[in-house]
């Protein structure tokens, strides 16, 4: 199911601003329904995984879903069983690039200080993860994400080189255009339902 690009507005007609368009996101991505939802994340999980079996890279960054994200936790579950080294995003600064940790399924977790599931014993990795799942509130067809306004990801995609490869992770009813920021940037691809 996909849904046709919308140019997001103003009660007034002009165009909204990032802010609002966070907003008028989440409230879309809220209202999906559970089935709904449920199914889709399942696909969004399949593709995944026929990535990774593709590409089969050394490590895997993925993410612990915040506010309706994508579930990929079965998914997640299929890499393990696969052989997939799977690396969870840490927070150590509020304005620094993100730190991974290793995460293996059913270990124990723990909330951090921005309210996000880490590992209760913590293992940061010195090397970055050659490839990443970026959770998406919203994207564009230029493959550019909006997240929600903290710069993590891309602080983090600007710091390293080579970069990972990045996947985005969305539901495609949430592309919407909107222009890049000089400090933005693009994803490798973007994974959808559709």
């Amino acid at each position: 199911m996909t849904s046709i690009p919308r140019i997001p507005r103003s009660d007034a007609g002009s165009p909204v601003g990032k802010a609002d368009l966070r907003k008028q996101l989440l409230a879309e991505r809220r209202a999906i329904d559970g089935a709904t939802r449920a199914a889709w994340d399942r696909a969004i999980g399949d593709q995944v995984v026929a990535w990774w079996q593709a590409a089969q890279p050394a490590a895997l960054g993925v993410y612990w879903p915040l506010r309706d994200e994508p579930d990929l936790h079965a998914a997640y579950a299929e890499l393990a069983r696969l052989g997939a080294r799977l690396l969870l995003p840490v927070v150590v600064r509020k304005d620094a690039a993100l730190e991974f940790a290793e995460w293996s399924i059913g270990e124990e977790m723990v909330k951090d200080k921005m309210g996000v599931a880490v590992p209760a014993a913590l293992r940061l990795q010195a090397a970055y993860p050659p490839a990443l799942l970026v959770p998406c509130l919203g994207f564009n067809p230029q493959g550019y994400r909006l997240g929600y306004g903290g710069g993590f990801y891309d602080r983090t995609l600007a710091r390293h080189a080579p970069r990972p490869r990045t996947l985005g992770i969305a539901y495609q009813c949430l592309q919407v255009p909107f222009d890049s920021d000089g400090h933005d940037v693009a994803l490798d691809r973007i994974i959808t339902e559709a």
